[in-house]
Formats: C-alpha cells, sequence, structure tokens
C-alpha cells in the first residue's frame, strides 16, 4: 500500500512539474503547440485519474471484507477451529453462552 501512495505521488509530482515546464518552454519564444493536439501534461493527468480510480475501488472492497457479520451458533455447536497455537472464530456463540476454548464449542 505505501509503494502505492509513493507512485501516485511522484506521478502528480511529475505530471506537475511537465506542465510547468511546458508553460516556461512555450513563453520562451517557441510557437505553442496547437489547440488540438492533447499536451503530454493532460495524457499524464487522464493516466494518474484512472490509477486513483482503480486504488479507490480496491480499497472499498478490503472495508467490504471487514465489515461482514459473523454467523450465530447454537448451543453445542463448535464455535472455533484451532491452527496451531491460534484459535480461529467460525461463529459467535448465543448470548448467555460462550466459546470454550478447550472444547472449542459453545456453552
Amino acid at each position: 500500500m505505501e509503494s502505492l501512495r509513493a507512485v501516485v505521488y511522484l506521478s502528480i509530482f511529475l505530471s506537475v512539474m511537465s506542465s510547468v515546464c511546458q508553460g516556461e518552454r512555450s513563453t520562451e519564444g517557441q510557437l505553442p503547440s496547437a489547440p488540438d493536439e492533447p499536451t503530454f501534461g493532460f495524457e499524464l493527468a487522464e493516466a494518474l485519474q484512472g490509477l486513483l480510480d482503480e486504488a479507490d475501488s480496491r480499497v472499498g472492497l478490503s472495508v467490504e471484507k471487514k465489515a461482514s457479520v459473523i454467523p450465530r451458533c447454537d448451543v453445542g455447536e463448535r464455535c472455533a477451529m484451532k491452527h496451531g497455537p491460534r484459535i480461529g472464530r467460525l461463529c459467535d456463540c448465543l448470548r448467555g453462552t460462550a466459546c470454550n476454548t478447550f472444547f472449542l464449542r459453545c456453552y
């Protein structure tokens, strides 16, 4: 995620610098570019906008995964799984019961 953020900041910096340099170059006596031609800065800005839209869609998916609801378990059902020293929750026990970490069932 940090590398994506660095790429975005670098591309923003490069697009701003290229547009500033394009403006300085045209004021030094050279002919300005035709208005029909898209300049490099606009192409870069469009590519950057596409990259940002794609990054926003990825962030939305990860938030949706974290907001999922854990299903409820009845008394006596298996509520957890053991993965080595770790215990992973399968479901949430009903009110008044708790997941026993030895039997891995709701009691």
